[in-house]
């Protein structure tokens, strides 16, 4: 009997142990799978990488969902009238005499206004074509054939003038139309035809002419108050590379690098820049910081998708702590949202209280899993990073300047 509970016994540990394994790994799938399921609004990846995107959740009880277009209370927006002065292309009025009903002839009230509509539309496009001629001259005493000097600008510009050029590098640098588009548009509306090298040649030019103001605003990102950056990969010639945006006040600026470590911020900021810069929380700029103490602005809206997932792990414990902290973060920008409603020191009452619940509701209370414990080591850490924008006029919560602006190189 003795024997049979001891087999008994050390079968019911075997298989205790066996659960426990089995236990674990499902807890380690499950936690994978939710890794893999992350999309768009559950971590910092674009958009445009969402396979399928998962169904928009319902609005909040009680709230009905948003139909499309202008919503309930917002203010009406017209565009305003061209000015009398500004219609180049005549005045048109147009009379009834007659009723289109009966036939009976019309009274014109002496006060009733006219319903006036204003169209505009385009001429053809007239080239301005221009030739200038050097003639040659002998002089007899140095037995030489010399040809008049032609201004500088014709000689620079060749074919193209200075406003066809403009309009040329408009629609390569900010309509990012490929030379084959631009030349079809310049043959098709303009019609001027010109060859795919001219064009590059074209374009050669306007960025030499354009080195001198771009190093000149390189050479000032380190003195701004704050700046948003952003970086993305894109394929040059095969090989990776980082586009990186820098964008100020009055200006946003690109360099293109081979790295996307914290060197390129050393070499364009240096070592000594004493604004804010608005980031995400890649690892380059936590290297910044920690390296020179300079002042981050972390993205709330990237912290915001990282909560998110805390929502959609398995373990009830990082889904408990997610939600409160995703309620204190959607408390923080109500007050945000109600700026323009509150007085300046009532609104920053609030703000200060929102912010010390989010980093109350961060570092307490935390349950003894992976994920959750980074991201309250992340609050311990770089808590304070989170909320420059309330101390400091102009910056940001969010990095959604930076990612704005570089947008057309992710999408490229």
């Amino acid at each position: 009997m003795k024997a049979k509970a001891r087999k008994s016994c050390s079968n019911c540990r075997r298989l205790q142990t066996r659960v426990a394994a089995l236990e674990a790994t499902v807890a380690r799938l499950q936690e994978q799978l939710a890794a893999a399921r992350q999309d768009s609004a559950t971590s910092s990846k674009a958009p445009s990488s969402d396979i399928v995107k998962p169904p928009k959740p319902p609005p909040p009880e009680g709230q009905d969902r948003r139909k499309i277009g202008g919503q309930p209370g917002h203010p009406k927006h017209e565009r305003e009238p061209f000015p009398p002065e500004a219609v180049n292309a005549g005045f048109f009025d147009h009379h009834i005499d007659l009723c289109p009903r009966c036939g009976h002839g019309l009274q014109h009230p002496l006060l009733s206004e006219p319903r006036v509509i204003q169209q505009v539309d385009i001429n053809e496009v007239p080239l301005s074509i221009q030739e200038h001629r050097s003639h040659p001259g002998w002089c007899p005493c140095c037995q030489k054939l010399y040809e008049a000097p032609l201004p500088i600008g014709i000689k620079r510009g060749g074919l193209v003038g200075p406003k066809l050029t403009t309009e040329i590098a408009y629609l390569k640098g900010v309509c990012h139309a490929s030379f084959s588009t631009i030349r079809k548009y310049v043959r098709d509306v303009l019609r001027l035809t010109i060859s795919r090298g001219q064009l590059a040649a074209l374009i050669g030019k306007v960025t030499r002419a354009l080195e001198q103001p771009y190093q000149g605003l390189l050479e000032s990102l380190p003195g701004e108050d704050w700046l948003n950056t952003d970086e993305t990969s894109h394929k040059q010639n095969g090989q990776r590379q980082w586009t990186w945006c820098f964008r100020a006040e009055l200006y946003t600026l690109f360099k293109i690098d081979p790295t996307r470590s914290a060197d390129v911020l050393i070499d364009v900021l240096g070592a000594e820049f004493n604004g804010v810069l608005g980031c995400d929380y890649f690892s380059a700029y936590r290297r910044y910081l920690r390296e020179f103490d300079v002042s981050l602005q972390f993205c709330l809206a990237h912290l915001i998708r990282d909560v998110k997932f805390l929502t959609t792990l398995p373990d009830a414990r990082d889904r408990m702590y997610g939600t409160r902290l995703r309620e204190s973060l959607r408390e923080l920008f109500g007050v945000i949202h109600r700026r323009e409603q509150l007085p300046i020191e009532q609104f920053q009452g609030q703000l200060e209280a929102a912010r010390a619940k989010v980093l109350h509701c961060g570092m307490s209370d935390v349950p003894a899993t992976r994920h959750s414990r980074n991201l309250a080591k992340r609050f311990e850490k770089h808590g304070e990073s989170y909320f420059r924008f309330i101390t400091t006029p102009g910056v940001e919560p969010t990095n959604n300047l930076a990612e704005q602006a570089i947008r057309f190189v992710v999408i490229v």
